[in-house]
């Protein structure tokens, strides 16, 4: 990961470890055009982020174990225990 993403990747997992996020939301808060800022493919590849498929509601994004270690591991909170 470079040091240009490590924060902001940290930061969306931060924002994601708060509540469990509907996708629309996340994708409209940060998804972005910039091949440089991939911050959703990367939290995406590297494990550290799984969609929920739950019946009759939109699917959800949450942190996975792999996502709230990193995010702990960095000195950041990860308040969701849901995962």
């Amino acid at each position: 990961m470079t040091d240009t993403l490590a924060p902001l990747i940290l930061d969306f997992l931060e924002w994601i470890a708060a509540r469990p996020r509907p996708y629309s939301e996340v994708m409209d808060v940060w998804r972005t055009s910039c091949p440089r800022l991939t911050v959703w493919e990367d939290a995406n590849e590297r494990g550290f982020i799984a969609r929920r498929y739950v019946e009759g509601r939109e699917v959800i994004v949450d942190l996975t174990v792999a996502g709230r270690r990193f995010l702990e591991g960095s000195g950041r909170v990860a308040n969701n225990p849901g995962t």
